[in-house]
């Protein structure tokens, strides 16, 4: 009869088959897995001349303004809001900055005089304005700005009031303009989609105020601009509309993040709620906030702020309709560069100054006005192509790396050129040009580009 040893040293074999197994099926397969995403992939972008993808998306033009001063901010700025071409110009704290709502024998009355300031400047600046419907007037509010209305009728009363001014035909005459149901409501006034502080009662009045206006230009409403994309929000308020037969024209968030894919997963998870949902087909997707973060950043006042808006744009291309970023100009603190949000400084200091950020949206509004195709793109470096009126390629790359280390040399490959000879020119982002002369009898030409870590450049190609 075998001894106990000698059964121990029989399941040896077996043992460690089984371990073998194991950290084939298991072990490795997991480990090489996560050095993969760790490791990431690297690029070798292909630009297909051919491959027209229809109009330029442009989700970049639109900018933000918020309420650190109460009064009318842009005029200061206005010849460089204008320079940058924006289609819509955001503000928030438009009733408790500009004073607008009051109680004159018990009825409400409106002052339109500040307000209209801060509209007529962004007309100026060629803009459309984006209005948040925030914060709640003193006269008709329970407590401070943010607390909810006495009653919803009012608040009703003031939005209809707010749509009728701006976008009546007979009033301001303002084709277009965007309304959003209030600002950040899960921070400013801890709503939430049920309770006593119920934003649904919020926009149910709102929605219902905007089907009351008659006489009026195209305009939007929608919401909920809350700090970030969540699901008891979103969705709630999508089939709570949906079920009360509300008009909702578009959903908003805000998302600041260094996660860039994260805007595209915010895109994903928004369709799919409202995708089941006839009444909102055309729905519209809007980001009314976003940077690489949501405190005062030392990365706002330098070049990683500028290359994160490059690649942010790019990541929200084609998914997202709108994205709203913030801000335009600084608040007035204690030093001219203080790591606020602005692509602008504020004139405390001086005449103010265009910050990296700033040369982004410039960088961006340089493509072309028809997209091409891009394929190859990598976990880091990442393009947008386009083609000018006069049929030349104009192509951003830009490798944002978050942590700041990644460099890599882009193999870049052009399919379909209309012509064997022609001049291809790198500007660094707010950087140096250089030019090269290429003739060549094949429709496919093959380079190879170095991209130091959080760098971009614009490539054109001129037949």
């Amino acid at each position: 009869m075998a001894t106990k040893k000698e059964i121990i040293r029989g399941l040896f074999p077996l043992i460690f088959g089984l371990i073998v197994v194991i950290l084939v099926v298991v072990v490795i397969p997991t480990a090489v897995q996560y050095v993969g995403k760790a490791a990431g992939v690297q690029a070798s972008l292909v630009f297909n001349y051919e491959g027209v993808l229809g109009k330029m998306p442009q989700p970049w033009r639109n900018l933000g303004q918020g309420g650190e001063e109460p009064k009318e901010m842009l005029a200061p700025v206005v010849e460089a809001v204008k320079a940058l071409k924006p289609e819509y110009v955001r503000l928030d704290h438009i009733y408790d900055a500009f004073r607008v709502v009051s109680r004159r024998d018990g009825q409400l009355a409106f002052d339109w005089t500040g307000l209209d300031k801060a509209v007529d400047t962004i007309l100026s600046a060629g803009a459309k304005p984006f209005l948040s419907l925030s914060y709640m007037p003193e006269a008709i509010s329970t407590g401070d700005m943010v607390s909810p209305a006495k009653d919803w009728n009012e608040w009703g009363q003031v939005v209809q009031a707010t749509i009728e001014h701006y976008s009546g035909r007979a009033q301001k005459n303002i084709d277009g303009v965007i309304y959003e149901v209030w600002n950040e409501p899960d921070l400013f006034g801890g709503y939430k989609t049920y309770g006593d502080k119920n934003y649904l009662d919020m926009y149910s009045a709102s929605a219902r105020a905007a089907a009351r206006v008659r006489g009026a230009n195209e305009f939007e409403i929608g919401g909920p601009a809350t700090t970030g994309l969540y699901q008891n929000w979103l969705e709630r308020l999508i089939k709570y509309v949906d079920s009360n037969n509300l008009r909702m024209d578009f959903v908003s968030w805000h998302r600041y993040s260094y996660d860039l894919e994260q805007y595209e997963r915010d895109s994903k998870q928004a369709r799919k709620w409202a995708e089941n949902i006839p009444a909102l087909v055309n729905l519209r997707y809007y980001v009314t906030e976003w940077g690489h973060n949501s405190e005062i950043d030392p990365g706002y006042d330098g070049r990683f702020g500028a290359i994160h808006t490059l690649a942010g744009a790019r990541a929200m291309m084609g998914s997202i309709d709108r994205a709203v970023l913030f801000e335009i100009k600084d608040g007035p603190g204690t030093e001219k560069y203080w790591g606020r949000w602005g692509i602008l400084t504020h004139e405390k200091f001086g005449s103010p100054e265009k910050k990296p950020r700033y040369y982004a949206l410039q960088f961006l509004n340089d493509l072309g006005p028809y997209r091409t195709s891009v394929s190859g793109e990598g976990s880091w470096v990442k393009s947008i192509a386009s083609t000018d009126d006069k049929g030349n390629l104009k192509i951003m790359v830009v490798n944002y790396d978050p942590k700041g280390s990644h460099s890599e040399a882009v193999p870049m490959t052009f399919e379909n050129l209309p012509k064997g000879n022609f001049k291809i020119t790198r500007t660094e982002f707010m950087g140096n040009s250089r030019t090269l002369n290429v003739a060549t009898t094949s429709a496919t030409w093959k380079t190879s580009e170095f991209f130091a870590p959080n760098s971009a450049a614009m490539f054109t190609v001129e037949f």
